[in-house]
């Protein structure tokens, strides 16, 4: 019986985080970095795991699937929740398509420093 509750409690909580969303506006890649913008992290008002990401977003560029990790969230629940703040201005998203930036649309300088990062955190998997 109280692995049929540990199994509901892993259900719904990713449920409720999103909102009862499955999907996300824009189909990000694992790989699409994350960075947050300036001013964002003091913003008030969100929810813990909301904060969690611009907390880790304001640190250095991260990955999709680093976020999802670090969370301990299904990669569908970061997804949508990394969609919302994009779409609320809290982060900008990079695409690791060369020249392709979502949501803004500016186009990304994929700088050493940059791919250093993710080397970096791919290392660190």
């Amino acid at each position: 019986m109280s692995d049929e509750l540990g199994f509901e409690a892993r259900t719904v909580r990713p449920y409720t985080v999103t909102g009862g969303r499955v999907r996300a506006r824009s189909d990000l890649p694992l790989e699409a970095l994350v960075e947050a913008l300036p001013g964002s992290t003091s913003r008030p008002g969100l929810p813990p795991e909301k904060r969690s990401i611009l907390h880790y977003a304001s640190e250095d560029f991260i990955s999709l699937a680093e976020l999802s990790a670090l969370l301990h969230l299904p990669i569908g629940v970061t997804r949508i929740l990394v969609s919302d703040l994009a779409d609320g201005e809290y982060l900008r998203i990079i695409s690791t398509t060369v020249n392709e930036e979502l949501p803004t649309g500016e186009s990304p300088a994929l700088s050493l420093s940059v791919l250093e990062s993710v080397l970096n955190g791919i290392s660190a998997l």
